[in-house]
């Protein structure tokens, strides 16, 4: 009960934050006290009502903004874990949002290095496929262009990385 009542809060609220009249109602309150100041003489007391104030509310938010990015982060990974589980992906990706920062960077360092040994391939077949029919279509000689381009795009970022 006091879950899904704070979910409807912070989803609430959340929203609430985003909307372009809660900046300007805060924008306002902002003008409103700055504009008091000189009734107020600039007092201490005077600087203590905002920073108080903005504190408070500060200290809330990040509360609840966490708690409604932890939901929204947990909810596209089950959508992408599911499509994951139903499509020909590898299911051993499923999950590996729990895994520590360095063995998701080696997981990911890994399938970079597949798409580009994939995109090598289709790039070599479709050159070869352009250079034993030259009399081949001009589809075929396009497609051979743009995976060449590719290929060596791929290799001359890959040289970027290992010269940084």
């Amino acid at each position: 009960m006091i879950e899904k009542a704070f979910t409807w809060m912070a989803n609430r609220v959340a929203h609430l934050a985003g909307l372009p009249w809660t900046f300007a109602l805060c924008l306002l309150i902002v003008v409103i006290w700055a504009a008091s100041g000189p009734i107020f003489g600039f007092s201490d007391t005077w600087q203590l009502v905002i920073n108080t104030g903005t504190t408070i509310v500060t200290f809330l938010m990040v509360f609840l903004i966490q708690n409604t990015q932890n939901r929204d982060g947990a909810a596209i990974q089950a959508k992408l874990d599911e499509l994951i589980r139903v499509s020909r992906a590898h299911n051993h990706f499923i999950g590996i949002e729990h895994l520590t920062e360095s063995e998701v960077e080696e997981i990911r360092a890994k399938c970079e290095a597949a798409a580009k040994r994939h995109d090598r391939k289709i790039a070599e077949t479709a050159a070869s496929k352009a250079v034993a029919g030259k009399q081949g279509s001009s589809n075929d000689r396009k497609i051979a262009h743009t995976a060449a381009k590719k290929t060596v795009a791929a290799k001359n970022g890959s040289k970027k990385k290992t010269a940084a």
